[in-house]
């Protein structure tokens, strides 16, 4: 490896880290490669003719052959293994380089790691990922967070390495300390409420309609052209037609039905709960995850516990039609409740986040991009501080012309005990959330009756109590 010929360093040299360090060489940077297993690196040089990457095991070899101020970038797991790779480097920094971590961090550990670096005149970046290995490898949407001055020096690359839509990159610096890796665990949340629809969608065609796969791959395939053109919605669609190589039928039918989860959506979640910021449709996908690990109990709960039967006889292609309605209407709100969490932690964690700037990166690349995103960037457009994507004239206008039919299938789903608990908290989300009056006021009463936790009045200012049951007794 030359010395100090390399424009970029990448430490992990898995899927992620290879296919990444390639796409930036395909645009003209030199990357240096290290790993700790040897055939990783045999494995980068084998896979490219090209003289602009290399790779070692030697973090001291690594260090040496990077230009300076030095830019490292790791693909490695979130976790140790981010602090493990930051002390063995460390002592071979100068004041000045840049560290970045690409991996999915919890943005709290990228908040300590920030600030521990920053007093050793070390940049540090919390830059998030989305796209999978095609994505690395072709162009990922990227969201990077840290100091702005720090991302100057790798804006030209990573725009380089990032999807494009329109012409325009699908990365931009998001705001100072975790602010990039915060969006991205925003964005899984959101990812995982709209996996969990699309499967109740599924369930629905297959259970309720006794749809075979073939139908239920025309119906994404009609969906995939309309509004709900996302990249989810067309794996779906292809996902139906693939045949099983170790048996006759299709793979879907072969797949264990039991989800695992490696955590963003929890964390989402958990922050969202701190925060008092309700994303019900992400926390239910959240549970229903966690409820088909039970796999075993399920299956015994079949044969114990009881449901209506199923004995649908209207007109299939009607329903149908509503349950694509239903689908956009949960879309909606489920990247509202994501952009309202981001709204709110904009201000709590002091990030300065551009709604606008989010939706636009977030079109290309990404697991979650979607033709709705181009709606959402307008929408934030019109108004750069609209707290809920809900409150929007245009999302207003739609949500409530389509509001019948998630009702519909909402009754469909409960009348033929099919679980589509995605689609009822996104309803029940849009129903509370333009309640002006909930019944939260007899909440606030029970709340004092039993634990003296006061309550306030709708008719003049501060806390009050009462002695419930004494004022009881001195009426009697």
């Amino acid at each position: 490896m030359n010395k100090e010929s390399f424009t970029i360093g990448m430490v992990g040299l898995g899927v992620m880290g290879r296919n990444f360090a390639f796409n930036m060489v395909d645009h003209g940077y030199s990357v240096a490669g290290l790993d700790n297993n040897q055939d990783k690196v045999e494995a980068l040089k084998q896979e490219t003719g090209q003289k602009d990457v290399d790779g070692t095991t030697s973090p001291k070899e690594f260090i040496a052959g990077l230009k300076s101020p030095r830019a490292v970038m790791m693909l490695v797991p979130a976790g140790d293994a981010v602090d493990s790779v930051i002390d063995e480097l460390k002592p071979l920094l100068d004041e000045g380089d840049l560290i970045i971590d690409g991996g999915n961090s919890h943005f709290t550990d990228t908040n300590r790691r920030y600030k521990a670096l920053k007093k050793e005149g070390i940049h540090f970046m919390g830059v998030g990922i989305s796209g999978g290995e095609k994505g690395a490898r072709n162009g990922p949407s990227i969201m990077p967070g840290g100091s702005e001055k720090a991302y100057s020096r790798v804006k030209d690359i990573f725009e380089a390495a990032s999807a494009h839509v329109n012409g325009d990159p699908c990365v931009a610096w998001l705001g100072q300390g975790s602010a990039g890796h915060y969006v991205k665990m925003v964005h899984n949340g959101i990812e995982y409420g709209l996996m969990q629809l699309i499967a109740e969608c599924y369930d629905i065609m297959k259970r309720g309609l006794g749809y075979e796969n073939q139908r239920i791959h025309e119906v994404f395939a009609d969906w995939s052209e309309k509004e709900l053109s996302s990249y989810l919605i067309e794996i779906t669609r292809d996902i139906f037609v693939q045949p099983d190589d170790k048996s006759n039928g299709d793979l879907i039918d072969s797949i264990l039905d039991s989800a695992k989860q490696k955590g963003t959506g929890m964390w989402t979640s958990q922050d969202a709960m701190d925060l008092k910021v309700p994303v019900p449709t992400i926390d239910m996908a959240v549970s229903m995850r966690d409820l088909s690990a039970f796999k075993g109990e399920r299956t015994k709960a079949e044969n114990i516990l009881q449901g209506p039967e199923n004995n649908f006889d209207g007109n299939e292609q009607q329903f149908v039609s509503k349950l694509y309605n239903a689908m956009y209407f949960a879309m909606i709100t489920t990247y509202a409740q994501g952009m309202a969490l981001l709204y709110n932690a904009s201000e709590h964690y002091d990030y300065h986040l551009d709604y606008e700037r989010i939706a636009r990166i977030w079109r290309g690349g990404c697991i979650i991009r979607a033709d709705l995103l181009e709606d959402i960037r307008a929408a934030y457009k019109r108004d750069d501080e609209l707290p809920n994507l809900l409150l929007d004239s245009e999302f207003s206008e739609v949500i409530n012309n389509r509001q019948g039919d998630i009702r519909e299938v909402v009754l469909f789903a409960s009348r033929y005990g099919i679980p589509a608990p995605g689609f009822m908290t996104s309803l029940a989300y849009f129903d509370g959330y333009r309640s002006g009056r909930l019944p939260a006021n007899l909440i606030q009463a029970q709340r004092d009756y039993f634990g003296s936790h006061t309550y306030e009045r709708t008719d003049t200012d501060g806390t009050f109590h009462t002695r419930w049951n004494e004022q009881k007794k001195d009426n009697q």
